[in-house]
């Protein structure tokens, strides 16, 4: 059998861009590394196509011996439907020179159906051309396939007891879509075959379609001409307007005409600020921020993580579950710092819930202001919690009704700085006001990070070194509430 040209991966990529498929297919070695966060949401997406295979129990597996080896499991479905198996996982066809696996293909009394699963709680436009190329291929080779389907997650679904895969999944057809793309499919895939052909590499600058459908992986190669603080960084500008600076051969905020491109107040304080390399203080403001505050003051942030496949009760798909919390207290001026913090155990399926909200009560007690950086984020958590635990909401809502949000004198630019490179993250912020504090010394350095390990901890698939990960997750969150007392220090010192 002759080698495949394209795989369904490998057609979608080049539907997004040729030269990212030509790079992909000649030159490998200039793709990006694999950050942990996306591969942990790749192996979540494998663990969903797993489960799903539950809805069709009992099929037989065509998986290749490995991925390089995916010819393998052509040969494999073959022998299956020969043998006469009615449901068959990680069936594979070529035709073409296209080759394309199905998750799980289907005989049913009208004749064979396919499935496609996706991590996913919606059918995308993307999922269509997907499902298009697997339709053209599998039809062409010989299958006289009835309908088409999207397996995906319903983000309702709410967890009691044992996972209902029947409740968890959505099966969508797909079928009179695909039939619409379907005649455009042979022309597209005889051009992207040339364009793998091509001695050169296609010549195509970057452009919005460098993340959209996917971020692609070849973005540390084509975007290496663009400086690490560009005009891709003015902050809240649209995307199209980027790159139209850069089509006129701007690329440095120095370039801007500010004439013929005009900025909002924010952008321009942004672009001036980094000229002049100035500081902005607007210091009756932030006097009028800090004067409000009432002491003791707290310094509270939370660690949620989120999962195709609910882990606890009473936990949707993708819902943002409060895993971890720091909290620094401050009784009175000057006064001595204190620390309190929790983290879930993961040793038992027992929801962690209940403990973080009663231990938060406490450690919270019933006065002084409670600082957050980003109070939406903190609010709605804890709305959540009143929802799931309403005996306790009005201590919760005492909790609420106290909440300040350290992030708006950065927010409304009242304290700007060339170093936060138009950003009022607090991973920027940090930096630019207390430079001797970073994440940098810390094994966790962003909360996805820490969100992907506990995940990992709580459903049992981590395999590192559980109490120094533990410690570490520990350390992370303290830094926030840490950074956040430092950063109004040097607020308290404007003033």
């Amino acid at each position: 059998m002759q080698k495949p040209i394209l795989s369904k991966s490998t057609f979608i990529r080049g539907l997004q861009c040729e030269k990212s498929l030509y790079l992909y297919k000649h030159h490998y070695n200039l793709k990006d590394e694999t950050p942990a966060q996306l591969q942990a949401i790749f192996n979540q997406g494998t663990n969903v196509g797993l489960l799903a295979q539950e809805l069709f129990p009992n099929g037989a597996d065509a998986s290749p011996s490995s991925h390089f080896k995916m010819q393998e499991s052509v040969f494999k479905t073959q022998e299956f439907i020969a043998k006469g198996e009615t449901i068959i996982y990680e069936a594979t066809f070529q035709f073409n020179g296209v080759l394309a696996a199905l998750d799980i293909l289907v005989k049913e009394t009208d004749g064979w159906k396919a499935y496609e699963v996706k991590s996913s709680t919606s059918v995308s436009d993307t999922y269509i051309y997907d499902a298009a190329i697997q339709y053209y291929t599998i039809v062409n080779s010989g299958i006289d396939l009835k309908d088409i389907s999207i397996v995906y997650i319903n983000n309702q679904y709410l967890k009691n007891g044992p996972i209902n895969i029947q409740e968890l999944f959505t099966i969508e057809s797909v079928f009179d879509r695909v039939l619409e793309v379907l005649p455009i499919i042979p022309n597209q895939v005889q051009n992207l075959k040339q364009v793998i052909k091509q001695e050169t590499i296609p010549n195509i600058d970057i452009g919005a379609h460098c993340d959209s459908p996917y971020s692609c992986d070849f973005k540390g190669h084509c975007w290496k001409h663009i400086p690490d603080y560009s005009i891709f960084d003015i902050s809240n500008l649209r995307t199209n307007k980027k790159f139209q600076l850069y089509d006129q051969g701007i690329v440095t905020l120095d370039q801007i005409d500010l004439e013929n491109n005009p900025l909002n107040a924010n952008q321009l304080l942004q672009v001036t600020s980094e000229l002049n390399s100035a500081t902005h203080i607007d210091k009756e403001n932030i006097s009028t921020f800090i004067s409000d505050l009432n002491y003791p003051l707290y310094f509270l942030d939370f660690e949620t993580m989120g999962s195709a496949i609910p882990i606890y009760d009473n936990t949707r798909p993708y819902q943002q579950f409060v895993f971890q919390y720091s909290l620094h207290v401050q009784k009175e001026k000057e006064g001595e710092l204190q620390h309190f913090e929790y983290l879930a155990e993961t040793t038992t399926n027992e929801d962690p819930r209940i403990v973080f909200v009663k231990q938060l009560i406490k450690d919270c007690s019933t006065s002084g202001d409670i600082l957050v950086y980003n109070i939406g984020f903190e609010r709605g958590k804890l709305n959540d919690l009143i929802t799931l635990f309403p005996a306790h909401a009005n201590e919760i809502n005492n909790i609420i009704n106290r909440l300040k949000d350290l992030m708006i004198p950065f927010q409304k630019r009242w304290y700007y700085t060339p170093e936060m490179k138009g950003s009022y993250s607090i991973k920027y912020v940090l930096p630019a006001l207390v430079p001797e504090l970073s994440y940098q010394d810390l094994e966790i350095k962003e909360g996805g990070t820490a969100s992907t390990i506990f995940a990992q901890m709580a459903s049992a698939e981590f395999t590192g070194d559980y109490a120094k990960k533990r410690k570490d997750l520990l350390e992370y969150c303290k830094r926030d509430t840490y950074a956040m007392v430092k950063i109004y220090e040097v607020l308290k010192e404007i003033i």
